[in-house]
């Protein structure tokens, strides 16, 4: 792109009548028990594209906003399972084929003596994944995130609590989400532009 088209853009985005794309719609409040019952309401009103954001973990938080199950234990099992495998393989066909030594008699596929590096081979296979899981199920690393726009997000990492109600949930429509969000008495209601 030229750099006119980047100033046209940019003068484009900040014209008179042109309102930025929204994110969502994003309500502060003082204290987590505020939070958790905004969070329930939401909740129960058919929202389901909204996340919560504390400076502390909350009990009850995960679950007021519908949230239930992550992927991670099965990404952890897949790998461990890879792990054991692949790890009992890797000696089985040093021992048997490619380097095959009789010791005391013994046969080349001498399972018992592979048990520990099987074991070692799926530990670290799944706390790898466990790892990597982790981290592209919350798609981090994200360097950039919408919330940042807005300035009261900076107090979310010290003493406030906000309930995001995201623009691509299916109920979503700016006027009746702030309607919403009002009736729930938090601190201060903020757009969130993209």
């Amino acid at each position: 792109m030229s750099d006119v088209t980047i100033r046209q853009m940019a003068r484009d985005a900040h014209a008179p009548g042109h309102e930025p794309e929204l994110w969502g719609v994003m309500a502060e409040f003082a204290t987590p028990d505020e939070l958790v019952e905004a969070a329930r309401a939401a909740y129960r009103a058919g929202y389901t594209r909204m996340d919560a954001y504390s400076p502390y973990p909350v009990e009850g938080l995960a679950e007021a906003i519908g949230f239930r199950r992550t992927g991670i234990s099965m990404v952890v099992l897949i790998g461990a399972i890879v792990g054991t495998l692949g790890g009992f393989f890797m000696q089985w066909f040093s021992s048997v084929y490619h380097y095959p030594l009789n010791i005391g008699g013994r046969p080349y596929n001498s399972w018992p003596s592979f048990i520990p590096i099987t074991f070692e081979c799926a530990i670290l296979l799944a706390a790898g994944g466990a790892v990597f899981g982790m981290l592209a199920l919350n798609g981090l690393p994200t360097p950039y995130h919408p919330l940042f726009n807005v300035p009261e997000f900076a107090r979310a990492s010290r003493d406030r609590f906000f309930l995001c109600i995201e623009a691509t949930d299916p109920m979503f429509d700016k006027d009746r989400v702030e309607e919403f969000l009002a009736t729930l008495r938090p601190l201060e209601i903020a757009e969130v532009p993209r």
